[in-house]
């Protein structure tokens, strides 16, 4: 019987390797992944509607963070003034217990969701393809986080972040199925941290975290990612008002597009050694940077 432990679960494997003609049995672990429902509620007329708005597949845990940070990477909310209650649905089928949430938002708020169009549905790896245009996802970042015109950073604190993430990433560890997304300071400091079997999720569950625990908004933050970096998670950071994204991986032509549009400077197959700056190198101090 396959056993859960919190993020991952033990299952039955049997390893082939060449020069070894038997196969080894052995119990593995693998990073859980089961949908979650995003159900919003909010007051209209003095009557309480109810839309199931999302649906992802996620590793369990931390789904209230996962909730408030699509609801404001989307721009359903604005902040978390605008969610009176969160809660797991409880009329659900026995094995659906814990992957419904419910968000009620705060009296005489009505959501404008004329844009959730495509009705959420997305799987772990969801990325833009969704929604109607380009256009509308760029009209719905919010204008009122502002990022700073004069924020740096030096280049070898930037190269130092993957050492936090190496050191913190433990369900990675076991699996080497889950991404990551983490929060840091101007200097380097590791904030927060959020791991999920999705890019999108992980970078939702850092998002609303860090809201919840005044982390963000904040001028001088930094997150970085796992993996690569796709459109949709340059406008995660845009809504989050994060000045800088960098990544383990390559970003996509899209994402430089909308981080030079939006003002983030954008760093790419972060290494030790080195990097790859994709937009507003002047933002980057130190050696090997534009400012000496």
């Amino acid at each position: 019987m396959r056993k859960l432990i919190g993020p991952v679960q033990k299952i039955p494997i049997y390893r082939f390797q060449f020069g070894n003609p038997h196969q080894d049995a052995e119990l593995d672990l693998v990073a859980v992944e089961e949908p979650l429902q995003i159900r919003l509620q909010w007051q209209a007329d003095s009557t309480w509607q109810e839309k199931n708005l999302y649906v992802t597949m996620r590793t369990p845990g931390q789904d209230f963070d996962l909730a408030v940070g699509f609801l404001l990477a989307e721009g359903i909310i604005q902040g978390l003034a605008d969610i009176l209650s969160m809660r797991y649905c409880k009329r659900v089928k026995p094995e659906e217990e814990g992957n419904v949430v419910i968000v009620r938002l705060t009296g005489g708020l009505v959501p404008d969701l004329s844009a959730t169009d495509r009705n959420f549905i997305a799987n772990s790896s969801c990325g833009v393809c969704g929604k109607s245009s380009l256009e509308e996802v760029c009209s719905r970042i919010a204008p009122t986080l502002n990022l700073p015109v004069n924020f740096s950073v030096n280049a070898e604190v930037i190269s130092g972040l993957t050492a936090f993430l190496n050191e913190e990433q433990t369900a990675f560890k076991y699996t080497g199925g889950l991404h990551a997304a983490v929060l840091f300071d101007q200097s380097g400091k590791g904030l927060l941290l959020r791991e999920d079997v999705g890019r999108h999720n992980a970078m939702d569950k850092l998002i609303g975290a860090a809201f919840q625990e005044g982390y963000l908004p904040h001028p001088d933050r930094i997150v970085l990612l796992s993996g690569r970096i796709s459109f949709e998670l340059v406008q995660k950071a845009a809504m989050a008002g994060v000045p800088l994204l960098a990544a383990l991986g390559a970003p996509s032509s899209l994402a430089v597009d909308l981080a030079y549009h939006k003002g983030i400077a954008l760093i790419g197959f972060l290494k030790k050694q080195g990097f790859n700056c994709y937009s507003y190198p002047e933002r980057i101090k130190g050696v090997g940077g534009k400012n000496h």
